[in-house]
């Protein structure tokens, strides 16, 4: 790993290990995995304003919808125009059609810091004491594949497919009626890339894909209403 990366991954780590340290008197064993729940509840509470801005830029897109497709059938012979007039309607609107993303891509330094730091045995020139963590038996340092049939996998599995399924649903309630087929089956499929996703990570963040994905769907809720 490239020396610049070393510094947020050892910071990281000293944090996470101060907490579960502070956290064993009340949690015991299971005082990584609070660690792991509290530290990405952080991470969304500071992000909560980028997630407000990109729900009303997803309101925006949709009001905007007639009027992309009726460019769309205007200039369709034409790419460059095409994609010229919507980059005028984009700035005249004051929104993106890639509003929806941002707050995903403001978490993926904070996932691969946790992938980083249960997939090392070594981190910051020590032992890597995060791995000793378990959830229900099984060590949070180990890939799920490895983990298949123990209760560890099972129930994080299927909340992963269940917070999915409810953040699936809002997200095609986001769109508006106008918007095309293919646009409302990749919404409906999207939130299930957390299930294979967990299957090639150490389960420590499988369990940060859990808590994200379980805050995502209540404060889709909350801003929809």
């Amino acid at each position: 790993m490239p020396s610049f990366l070393e510094a947020p991954v050892a910071g990281a780590y000293h944090l996470l290990t101060y907490l579960v340290t502070a956290l064993e008197p009340f949690a015991g064993a299971y005082a990584a995995v609070i660690a792991i729940v509290l530290c990405t509840l952080a991470v969304r509470l500071s992000l909560v304003p980028l997630s407000v801005r990109a729900h009303r830029g997803l309101k925006a897109r949709a009001e905007l919808m007639p009027q992309l497709k009726q460019l769309t059938e205007r200039h369709r012979g034409n790419p460059e125009r095409l994609q010229r007039e919507v980059a005028k309607l984009q700035s005249e609107s004051g929104t993106s059609l890639f509003a929806g993303f941002l707050p995903t891509l403001a978490q993926l330094p904070f996932f691969w810091l946790m992938y980083t730091l249960f997939s090392r045995t070594m981190v910051a020139g020590e032992s890597n004491q995060l791995i000793s963590g378990n959830l229900l038996g099984a060590p949070l340092g180990v890939h799920w594949p490895i983990l298949t049939g123990t209760p560890a996998y099972v129930v994080i599995a299927v909340l992963l497919a269940v917070a999915a399924w409810f953040s699936s649903r809002l997200a095609v309630r986001q769109l508006d009626a106008s918007a095309p087929t293919w646009s409302r089956r990749l919404a409906q499929l999207l939130p299930f890339g957390t299930l294979l996703t967990a299957a090639f990570v150490p389960l420590a963040a499988g369990l940060y894909l859990l808590t994200t994905t379980t805050w995502t769907v209540v404060e889709r809720t909350i801003l929809q209403r």
